[in-house]
């Protein structure tokens, strides 16, 4: 006979998820009450799953496919380029398709040199090392630390993870990571009409206070420009970020802007920081740069950097490679997206659901006080659960999935973040869908 203590653990192993597949950024304990979307098929802004739901794509798969799915001009594109080849080792070869998109995400960005990679950690982790390497050159051995925002998200490596702010992602990994000075206490908005967006003086007042203390040992400023994804969708004051850039630029302090998830129009400008008055440095961009077709990812760079590890001895090279590093795939079909974005005037549409979602959210709040806090910019909207219950967007994300949405809260933070191209009906049966989902989670 069993006791009980062996009872009970029969009945844990009894219900446990079973399945050789371990999911990314996932509790797995959560799939005995709601498995994994088993997709057979996506189209347009859906997804379509074999127990026959069609799920809006409320958050463009970790915001990535801002053209939608299998958008066809890409597809296009990308089968014509695997009847010639797929893939070369990029250390040695080049195509005309890397080339033609090194000139052209140059020219768009007024940058000069293009470092290819694979995923949006890869890139900062090669911004980061690449400052590093400078000041070794410069022989400054002092100016070694980097500064990040509260709140941030870099990425999931050692080094992204020491210039974030995600305690959840990082805490488990602290005796492995490196100090960072965290600016605490910046000025988060509402939008661009909230005051803050124009004038944050006192903010930067104290912000300038503490860098002051520490300036000779900064290397260089990390920053998600303007909105901060991981973190809660939260969106800063550009005047803010304006004048930390500009103080970096005075004190001899490298800029990196990671626009992995802001790049490529999501804001309502082809890069968020084309708010500003400065470029930076290093600019890391990922996901929407292939509408998440292929993984892909780049750092763009000036010349007088590049120059620097231009020489006859090897060991002043920029030794950092990956395997699939500038993939003809991912070119072609990067050529393609900026092909779209030229044809068929998506940052206009960026602006019309910019609107909408406003619109909508704060007509979510009106009829549902649980919302509070609304906050948005370009094709980015989001607001906060007012509920004193942890994972309640959990809650939110099943009903949602039951009345034909894919949303994927942050914590109790409910955000769309849907393709460019979706249409002002989807968008509007989507705001049903959350109101709904909502009440649902909640009566």
């Amino acid at each position: 006979m069993y006791n009980l203590c062996q009872l009970n653990i029969l009945q844990k192993i009894y219900n446990m998820y079973s399945s050789n597949i371990w999911h990314p950024c996932t509790q797995m304990k959560d799939f005995e009450k709601s498995p994994p979307l088993n997709v057979y098929r996506t189209e347009e802004r859906y997804i379509y799953t074999k127990d026959n739901r069609k799920l809006f794509d409320a958050t463009s798969s970790w915001w990535c496919k801002s053209l939608g799915h299998r958008h066809p001009y890409i597809i296009d594109k990308l089968k014509k380029q695997l009847d010639k080849y797929e893939h070369t080792i990029f250390a040695n070869t080049t195509n005309d398709e890397i080339d033609r998109f090194s000139q052209r995400i140059c020219n768009l960005t007024g940058m000069d040199k293009t470092l290819y990679t694979s995923d949006g950690s890869c890139a900062v982790e090669i911004a980061l090392k690449m400052t590093i390497h400078l000041r070794s050159f410069q022989n400054q051995t002092k100016k070694i630390k980097f500064v990040c925002l509260e709140n941030s998200y870099h990425g999931e490596t050692l080094a992204t993870m020491s210039v974030s702010d995600c305690g959840l992602y990082s805490d488990p990994y602290k005796p492995l990571l490196f100090d960072s000075f965290k600016l605490k206490n910046i000025p988060y908005v509402t939008g661009k009409n909230d005051p803050l967006w124009a004038n944050a003086e006192r903010y930067w007042n104290k912000s300038q206070q503490y860098l002051e203390q520490h300036k000779e040992f900064i290397n260089a400023l990390i920053v998600e420009p303007i909105c901060q994804g991981a973190g809660g969708m939260l969106i800063y004051s550009k005047d803010y970020l304006n004048r930390l850039c500009n103080w970096c630029k005075e004190n001899d302090i490298y800029i990196i802007f990671d626009e992995i998830m802001t790049g490529l129009g999501r804001l309502g400008k082809l890069f968020a920081y084309e708010y500003l008055d400065i470029t930076p440095d290093f600019l890391c961009v990922s996901k929407g740069l292939t509408s998440g077709i292929i993984p892909f990812s780049i750092v763009l760079t000036k010349n007088q950097y590049y120059e620097m590890f231009y020489d006859d001895q090897l060991t002043k090279a920029f030794l950092h490679s990956h395997t699939h590093s500038g993939n003809v795939l991912g070119a072609v079909v990067a050529n393609a997206v900026l092909d779209i974005f030229e044809e068929e005037n998506i940052l206009t549409n960026v602006k019309d659901l910019e609107k909408q979602f406003s619109e909508s959210f704060l007509e979510l709040q009106e009829q549902l006080p649980i919302i509070k806090n609304v906050r948005g910019i370009g094709a980015v909207i989001a607001a906060d659960l007012n509920i004193d219950k942890k994972r309640a967007g959990l809650d939110v994300y099943r009903e949602a999935i039951k009345l034909g949405a894919l949303l994927r809260p942050l914590g109790n933070t409910i955000y769309w973040l849907p393709p460019f191209n979706s249409t002002y009906q989807e968008i509007d049966l989507l705001k049903q869908i959350t109101k709904q989902s909502i009440i649902n989670a909640f009566k």
